[in-house]
């Protein structure tokens, strides 16, 4: 590996192990990591509770905490691994919760504009990873962590942000991807699953 600094997200639905590969990676690679905001979000209980009333709140509050950590990140003099880009807000969760009529259309489109104005000043990663599982690899995964506001998702809910990410990577515009099928990996517990998902990301970012 070079001397270079590098940007890489980590992109997926829940449950697709993109916390576990971003401290992975980090302490694989000494990157910097940065997580995605959960035991200290103030709406996300409140979200699984009631999506119509809280879905703007906690957009909101993701896209603020996303904004600053990437440009905190841009500011970083090593390299950076980040849990979850803030592409994914606006293109997956917001877009979703307004098609099943959990966000109302002023909602939306008051978060849109704000997400276009707020991301036009970014520099965007130099390498998107998207962790790829289907819905009985989310689900697992979902039930072995054991967070008591989520054990009552929908799988339906689930199943459509997979529609939605599958439909997001394929048009994403921003840099370079890379899609990882996950659902034969164990990168947490293997050792040579971890270093194949390393190497693919290298060889991605030197290509």
């Amino acid at each position: 590996m070079n001397s270079n600094k590098y940007f890489v997200s980590v992109a997926g639905n829940i449950g697709s192990g993109k916390s576990s590969l971003t401290r992975l990676i980090s302490e694989k690679l000494n990157w910097i990591p940065y997580f995605e905001s959960v035991s200290d979000n103030p709406y996300l209980e409140d979200f699984y509770s009631d999506m119509l009333r809280w879905s703007f709140n906690l957009q909101i509050y993701f896209l603020s905490h996303r904004f600053r950590i990437h440009k905190e990140i841009l500011e970083q003099e090593k390299s950076v691994i980040q849990d979850r880009s803030i592409y994914e807000d606006v293109e997956i969760f917001a877009k979703n919760l307004h098609e099943i009529e959990m966000m109302e259309k002023r909602d939306y489109e008051n978060y849109q504009n704000l997400f276009r104005d707020m991301t036009s000043y970014l520099k965007a990663p130099d390498l998107l990873i998207y962790l790829k599982a289907d819905l009985n690899t989310l689900v697992n995964q979902i039930k072995q962590r054991g967070r008591d506001f989520e054990k009552n998702i929908d799988n339906n809910y689930i199943e459509k942000l997979n529609v939605s990410y599958d439909i997001w990577i394929n048009n994403y515009n921003h840099g370079k991807t890379l899609t990882i099928e996950s659902d034969e990996l164990d990168f947490v517990n293997s050792k040579n699953d971890l270093d194949y998902v390393i190497k693919l990301v290298l060889d991605k970012l030197d290509d």
